[in-house]
């Protein structure tokens, strides 16, 4: 039932609030949505202006508080850098005579986290903090690696359209060399057109002497009066294999209106959909390894 957490903490005039949201609006924050309120009666104006966070914490403390300075502290994930803004705008402000410097060293803390505190107007104080382990409170993730080394790769492409597939296959290619993968291990396989992508990739895959398999063709609706009868075939097709043979395919058979968006797809605006492709098959075989070794070691 709980939404969220706001904190609410008056200024003493209208220049600090400016000097205030200038200050936060400069470390990066997200802004919310402002108010102003008309005045209802002499001196009753007022405005708020919020700064947004992805995490919120309401903390009560037995003893002494962590910052003794302000009960304001803010978790980030670059302390340096944040020390480093928050620095130069104290700086320009003080050239201006707006306010001097007040910030502290960063420091070590006894709860094993790094420190420091900044007042942009007078008499307001925040604490900017980070752990000094960058992984507490992270999920660490298992990801594949984008090394080919020692990996093998087999690349179905479709002849027809060869004008748009040659060039994936330049551009597959070059992601798998640039990776360290070995001309010797990567084995072009040719068909057709794109309908014959899917039956040659299981074949391949079925013999398991490949880690990945880049599967590349182009279909243009303007040709192919049943284009999207092949496309979902296709698609389904190379998505069972991969299913049932458990080696990673990666799909770089393009789908287009026209002539002119293959082109731009194979290399000349949108980029090589061709390498994409490539880089995805590297780096599911990886995380294919990966998840296999976690797997042995358990039961080891």
């Amino acid at each position: 039932m709980i939404k969220g957490i706001t904190f609410i903490r008056p200024v003493h005039s209208p220049a600090h609030f400016d000097e205030l949201v200038s200050f936060f609006s400069a470390l990066g924050f997200e802004p919310g949505r402002g108010w102003d309120e008309p005045p209802r009666s002499p001196g009753s104006a007022s405005r708020g202006r919020p700064f947004l966070a992805p995490l919120g914490n309401l903390e009560f403390v037995d003893g002494i508080p962590p910052t003794p300075g302000t009960d304001l502290l803010i978790e980030v994930t670059a302390l340096d850098t944040i020390h480093q803004v928050a620095q130069r705008w104290l700086e320009t402000k003080s050239a201006t005579g707006a306010v001097g410097p007040h910030i502290t060293a960063i420091e070590d803390t006894h709860w094993k986290s790094r420190l420091f505190t900044v007042q942009p107007v007078p008499g307001f104080s925040v604490a900017f903090w980070e752990w000094q382990n960058p992984f507490r409170g992270k999920v660490i993730a298992l990801e594949g690696d984008l090394s080919a080394q020692d990996m093998s790769f087999a690349i179905v492409v479709a002849r027809w359209n060869a004008v748009i597939t040659e060039r994936l296959l330049q551009g597959a290619l070059d992601a798998l060399l640039r990776s360290g993968a070995q001309r010797k291990h990567i084995e072009i396989v040719r068909v057709p057109g794109s309908w014959e992508i899917p039956a040659t990739a299981r074949q391949l895959a079925e013999t398991h002497k490949f880690d990945a398999i880049i599967t590349l063709g182009c279909l243009i609706r303007g040709e192919t009066a049943h284009y999207e009868a092949i496309y979902n075939e296709v698609a389904r097709g190379i998505g069972q294999s991969q299913q049932d043979t458990g080696i990673p395919h990666s799909f770089g058979v393009l789908t287009c209106e026209t002539l002119e968006q293959a082109l731009d797809r194979a290399g000349l605006k949108s980029g090589n959909k061709g390498f994409e492709a490539a880089a995805a098959a590297i780096e599911m075989a990886s995380l294919h390894r990966k998840i296999a070794q976690e797997s042995s070691e358990s039961r080891a």
